[in-house]
């Protein structure tokens, strides 16, 4: 099937049939990615502008990674060498790119909302690349693959996300997608960083990690955002360790195969410890070599593909 939006803003109202698309696809593009020369020459002619207005490694080397893989042409936008420094506005900035004849911007702003106005600008297609503490789309797609790949469903499991849920929109993307699929959704972490309607979102609050991992088949580690935060939502990272850290102890009290996934980048010995990371229950790298196929896949879909990709040849 096609998408319904040209572009790809967030995962709040897309249906469960368009998120099954998108992991269907994406599945295709994950054998294409083992081939001996793991391209396609399916978005050849297609220009895509890389628009980051934020520091970023995984997401912005998987879009470039999957951009290359469907033989399109990128161009990457960096502020410390643009016009920005200058004063120019967002709207001046993507107008004179557009104007190039563009077919794709990916963005990742600071702003919350920012691709949404981007899209009502521009005729070409938007896919958001995380903005603010809003959404975070391909994020949670990926998320969603790499749970499907290594237990099988989605559907029916109980999915913790643990951390800065409110400065997160790599959580709240997930808390959509997951829902959709029909996962029971929870979140944990000190009361500061919870925010106030989540439960409004049809999510279950657990106020200690013992209870969470109690019931939990799948954690969410999110890294703490000190960056984002305006002080006093948080004693000391250690305190935080000690509450709330995916250790390897708690994790032997549960005495449960919990599957880890971590959006990156990774504080370790604050949010999870180092043995729990690079150990048999995480998937943590797995997530990153699923998120080039995610990314395939959304471009391929909202330049038009319909369904499941059936494997064109190399080129």
């Amino acid at each position: 099937m096609q998408l319904k939006s040209r572009h790809l803003l967030g995962l709040d109202g897309v249906s469960r049939e368009e998120i099954g698309a998108i992991m269907d696809t994406a599945f295709s593009f994950k054998k294409v990615l083992k081939r001996p020369i793991p391209k396609v020459p399916t978005l050849r002619g297609k220009t895509i502008v890389n628009l980051f207005y934020e520091a970023s490694t995984r997401t912005r080397f998987s879009f470039e990674l999957a951009e290359k893989r469907l033989s399109a042409d990128t161009l990457n936008f960096s502020t410390s060498s643009s016009s920005v420094l200058k004063g120019e506005t967002l709207k001046d900035t993507i107008r004179n790119i557009e104007a190039m004849k563009i077919d794709f911007v990916v963005m990742r702003h600071g702003a919350s909302g920012a691709p949404h106005f981007l899209a009502r600008c521009i005729d070409a297609s938007v896919v958001n690349a995380g903005d603010g503490i809003h959404e975070h789309p391909t994020q949670a797609l990926l998320d969603m693959m790499t749970i499907q790949e290594r237990l099988g469903k989605i559907k029916g499991l109980q999915v913790v996300i643990v951390g800065d849920i409110l400065h997160s929109r790599v959580a709240r993307s997930n808390i959509f997608g997951l829902k959709t699929l029909g996962a029971c959704v929870g979140v944990c972490g000190p009361a500061t960083l919870i925010p106030r309607e989540v439960e409004s979102l049809g999510v279950t609050v657990y106020p200690h990690i013992e209870d969470a991992l109690a019931e939990a088949d799948v954690l969410n580690v999110l890294r703490i955002q000190l960056e984002r935060q305006k002080g006093g939502l948080l004693p000391s990272t250690r305190e935080y360790r000690q509450l709330f850290g995916i250790t390897r102890q708690r994790l032997e009290q549960t005495n449960r195969k919990v599957t880890i996934l971590h959006p990156g980048p990774i504080n370790r010995g604050v949010e999870i410890d180092t043995d729990v990371a690079d150990g048999p229950f995480s998937v943590i790298l797995d997530q990153v070599t699923n998120g080039v196929a995610v990314r395939m896949s959304v471009l391929y879909l909202l330049a038009g593909g319909k369904g499941k990709f059936e494997g064109e040849g190399n080129e």
